[in-house]
């Protein structure tokens, strides 16, 4: 499935700020729903919230 994700904090003009990346579909269980995303949108505070955090080794 594609992914929007990053690794490292970067300003949210930089280019690379965010990426798009590929991970495997997640495996559901009789009790898990999974749900297809159409669209998304990235909130003002979200942006700002991220510039002050990194990413978890390996993450």
């Amino acid at each position: 499935m594609k992914a929007v994700g990053y690794q490292q904090s970067l300003p949210a003009i930089d280019q690379r700020a965010l990426q798009d990346i590929t991970l495997p579909v997640p495996q559901v269980s009789a009790q898990d729903l999974l749900v297809e995303v159409q669209a998304v949108s990235v909130n003002p505070v979200d942006t700002k919230i991220r510039a002050c955090v990194s990413a978890d080794e390996g993450q």
